[in-house]
């Protein structure tokens, strides 16, 4: 929570006068510091104290702000450690490729071969069952099919549910990365998420799987994969 100098939050989590002296964030609710949690997602080693966090602030519709660190700097350190900014880190289409996606394809390359292959073959088969004259039939669902291959890669698909996210606990495990949970959803064709955008008015970050990615103007917080470019890049 941003806390300006003349407040402070209270060990129940109320904002009360307070003589600070500065405008800063307090960790309010949240299991976790910010320094805490940069720690973790950048895997910086602990026993040095943080001297200097630089972040970048955007202030997000519904209110609240998000934070996008972009360096740091160890106590008894004189030079800043420079934390990348990935855009859209879990998108994969036509028009994009997440640096991070491409990176753990490599990686998987060098260390298993084979899976990639085995990948790139089990996704592209259901990318031809898709594009083939009879495709009008097949169910959204069938996308499931290509959960193997995603597993394999570093998407392991969650139990897939009648309400909601369609597969809300969904696990991205790539590089060194922690393990990161985050829904996937399930379309034929991304602008059927629109559904999602017009029905949730504080929408979570999610990721849309497709076979045709056709959303105009998504929000920022909502990552596309698209099989048949997956399945193109993956057998190059």
């Amino acid at each position: 929570m941003a806390v300006d100098k003349d407040h402070k939050l209270s060990q129940d989590g109320e904002v009360i006068d307070g003589k600070v002296g500065h405008d800063r964030i307090q960790q309010a609710g949240s299991s976790q510091s910010i320094g805490e949690a940069i720690r973790y997602w950048y895997g910086i080693r602990a026993g040095r104290d943080f001297e200097k966090i630089e972040v970048e602030v955007s202030i997000h519709p519904d209110g609240h702000f998000i934070l996008i660190p972009t360096s740091v700097v160890l106590r008894e350190t004189a030079r800043p450690k420079v934390l990348e900014k990935v855009s859209a880190p879990l998108s994969f289409h036509r028009d994009y490729q997440s640096k991070l996606w491409r990176q753990q394809i490599d990686l998987k390359r060098r260390e298993s071969p084979s899976d990639v292959i085995w990948a790139a073959s089990q996704i592209g088969r259901v990318v031809s069952d898709h594009q083939a004259p009879q495709a009008k039939n097949i169910l959204e669902s069938d996308l499931l099919r290509t959960v193997g291959a995603l597993s394999r890669l570093g998407l392991d698909l969650g139990a897939y549910l009648g309400t909601g996210y369609d597969c809300l606990d969904s696990r991205f495990q790539f590089l060194s990365f922690p393990m990161y949970t985050c829904p996937v959803e399930v379309k034929t064709q991304s602008k059927g998420f629109n559904y999602q955008v017009t029905r949730y008015p504080k929408l979570p970050r999610a990721v849309v799987l497709c076979m045709t990615h056709n959303f105009v103007n998504p929000p920022e917080h909502i990552d596309f994969i698209d099989l048949p470019v997956l399945a193109e890049y993956l057998d190059r």
